[in-house]
């Protein structure tokens, strides 16, 4: 059953949020050579949106239905 969360993080929050304070880590750990680590950056996404949810900073139906931002790939 989706949960009404009073005031969720919005998608394009989210990503802003994403690409200046968590990518900036996956980019030090996993691509040391310049090359995006895809599936790095795509499950950190998965994983962190996962814990927004859990956390209930975002609904249900934005956890199940938020596309990954383009930095994910």
């Amino acid at each position: 059953m989706a949960r009404d969360i009073d005031s969720p993080i919005l998608w394009k929050d989210a990503v802003e949020y994403f690409n200046c304070e968590i990518l900036p880590g996956i980019e030090k750990e996993y691509e040391q050579d310049g090359i995006p680590d895809w599936p790095a950056r795509s499950e950190t996404w998965n994983n962190w949106t996962d814990m927004l949810c859990k956390n209930e900073q975002i609904s249900d139906w934005q956890y199940e239905n938020w596309s990954q931002p383009r930095s994910c790939g």
